[in-house]
């Protein structure tokens, strides 16, 4: 039993992005996460939740689920009977606790996230730069910005296809991933796919509507570029329909419910076959730091979240270039920064 006293805070974290990001789903300019503050023996633990709609999940409803926890009675070592307390479907909620446990037990024993797991951090992989759907002139512009990163994500979905990867590789040489969001249809996806591969696409990732294994089997037994999905992988239970259906899986920390979910989906994906991407919502260096830490197990990164956003509050992973630098420090290795105003508890 826990003899120390143990309070849950959460507070709102508004980001507001460089630039307004959009996708086949819609578009923001500012994007809300929710901060968990977890203090127990005297130290202060951190997690971070990035709900989203798409998942029927939002910043209020995942607060509201972590400040109902008492946890003054749990034993915060015995992190699954923690997780526990909260119902298996918030996944948002479960994430912000998940992380902030695995803080707490790295700044107890006075040793990196990644030690935890028994991580080398020098085995990270380098991450993919973000380019929203904009018109042609502006995706030019994003792209000459970001000509540093040797590896660009590109959004798509929005009929425009073969005039924007054609515009992006009028200026552009490095890799390229296509991230359709579920908006196409299987023979669509197939057909532009074909278009497509002139262009030396890496992989395309959710190219149709979640649900539909039986349609990912059809693009990927057609398309010239590996299919990876994002939606349809939210969780481990999900793996197993996907068997024989895709190339890879992109797991996100917010959607599966935290890092013993994600580490869980990384073996079961690795006994079938598949590659592995581990991604990231809009959000601060709180949540993206918690992936990285995992990164050493994954073929592929996305984990730019915090490069998206103007006013990120916190330090922890660094990017030379495009590669993962882990922080060292005990626990997600995550500070407040000295240049930013840190989000008051």
């Amino acid at each position: 039993m826990n003899r120390f006293m143990t309070t849950l805070t959460t507070q709102v974290l508004s980001l507001h992005l460089r630039h307004t990001f959009t996708i086949s789903r819609g578009s923001e300019d500012v994007a809300d996460t929710v901060l968990a503050r977890l203090t127990a023996e005297g130290i202060e633990a951190l997690g971070e939740s990035a709900p989203i709609s798409r998942y029927d999940e939002d910043v209020a409803g995942v607060a509201r689920l972590l400040e109902s926890l008492r946890l003054d009675r749990v034993d915060l070592r015995q992190l699954d009977t923690t997780l526990d307390l909260l119902p298996p479907h918030a996944h948002g909620a479960r994430c912000a606790l998940d992380l902030a446990l695995h803080d707490l037990e790295g700044k107890r024993l006075g040793v990196p996230v990644y030690e935890l797991f028994g991580l080398d951090p020098t085995k990270t992989v380098e991450t993919s730069f973000t380019i929203g759907i904009a018109d042609l002139d502006k995706t030019i512009d994003k792209t000459k910005e970001a000509s540093h990163f040797p590896i660009l994500k590109v959004k798509t979905g929005d009929g425009r296809e073969v005039e924007t990867l054609s515009a992006i590789r009028s200026v552009y040489r490095g890799r390229i991933r296509l991230d359709a969001n579920e908006g196409w249809t299987p023979e669509t996806a197939v057909a532009i796919l074909k278009q497509l591969a002139r262009f030396e696409i890496e992989f395309c990732e959710q190219p149709i509507a979640a649900g539909n294994p039986a349609g990912l089997r059809f693009v990927k037994e057609r398309s010239p570029v590996p299919i990876f999905v994002d939606e349809d992988s939210r969780t481990l239970a999900d793996l197993a329909r996907l068997y024989g259906c895709v190339d890879g899986i992109n797991i996100k920390l917010v959607k599966c419910g935290g890092l013993r979910e994600a580490v869980r989906m990384i073996h079961a994906a690795r006994a079938m076959g598949m590659k592995i991407m581990i991604g990231c919502m809009i959000e601060s260096s709180v949540l993206a730091t918690a992936a990285a830490h995992i990164t050493p197990l994954v073929d592929y990164a996305d984990l730019d979240g915090p490069l998206l956003i103007t006013d990120d509050p916190f330090e922890g992973v660094r990017y030379e270039g495009a590669r993962l630098c882990l922080p060292d420090r005990p626990g997600l290795g995550v500070h407040a920064r000295s240049n930013v105003a840190a989000p008051a508890p």
